[in-house]
């Protein structure tokens, strides 16, 4: 595949196990697919001094942090001043991972909006964009988002999109961006490009979640930041663009998003 023009990995975990030891190869080897730039996600907060070493080490790596929602009943409740004063880091871009996953965790709903809610008032004083995790959860999430931001606006991206057409619009709607990960490019997954397609250029991120989701032709193998291009090329698919354009495209978007990020 050549290699193209700026395309960042909006979402990775670079501090997760499959990439022990090999984080310097594995930027290396993104930055020779065209992806310059990745956000590393910490999911737990206890993590976080690993995941920000990652990025402090590394050229064009940036991160964010929160408590997964999968992970909140098994780990302290974040707290606002907490995640404020990680914010300070000239490489803390984000807040998140956060959200609603009722396909494993349905369970601990109650304690994930609360921890929800608490990420979003971060959002809000920091002025940094939400990550947002939603799983078999669309209308709580819809309901949610919307009276926070009816309360206070912030920024936000629904990462990883796979959702229904319902909770894309009603992001959409609040000014939230919709990220694309390796799924669409699963020969299974028409719905969700066609819901791609019906969404603004303008708001359209890609990344891979690695190590999991590897598009295709890698699909079931260990995903890496440098698979984004696969995606990418999806992704001009779905919106009749050249590779180039749809690269320029949604790395601006991501500048738009992650201001702290425009520069490596």
């Amino acid at each position: 595949m050549t290699a193209l023009p700026d395309l960042v990995d909006s979402h990775c975990h670079l501090d997760f196990p499959d990439f022990e030891g090999k984080h310097a190869e594995i930027v290396a080897r993104a930055a020779e697919m065209g992806v310059r730039r990745m956000v590393t996600i910490c999911t737990k907060l206890r993590a976080e001094p690993s995941v920000r070493a990652i990025a402090e080490a590394h050229k064009g790596v940036f991160y964010a942090a929160g408590t997964h929602p999968m992970s909140v009943a098994s780990e302290p409740v974040a707290r606002v001043e907490d995640l404020v004063a990680l914010a300070a880091h000239p490489k803390f871009v984000g807040i998140g991972e956060t959200g609603l996953d009722y396909h494993y965790t349905a369970e601990s709903a109650d304690v994930q909006k609360e921890s929800l809610c608490i990420h979003i008032e971060a959002a809000r004083q920091t002025g940094l964009p939400l990550i947002i995790h939603a799983r078999d959860a669309d209308a709580d999430m819809a309901d949610i988002l919307g009276a926070e931001h009816a309360n206070g606006a912030f920024d936000g991206v629904m990462h990883c999109f796979s959702s229904g057409p319902e909770l894309a619009k009603a992001a959409l709607d609040l000014g939230f961006y919709l990220s694309m990960s390796g799924i669409v490019t699963f020969k299974k997954s028409q719905t969700l490009r066609d819901i791609f397609a019906a969404a603004p250029l303008d708001r359209i991120l890609v990344e891979t979640d690695s190590p999991y989701l590897a598009p295709s032709p890698h699909r079931g193998k260990r995903n890496e930041p440098g698979y984004t291009a696969h995606t990418a090329a999806m992704g001009a698919e779905i919106f009749g663009v050249s590779i180039e354009a749809f690269a320029a495209a949604t790395t601006a978007n991501f500048e738009r998003l992650f201001p702290k990020a425009r520069h490596g």
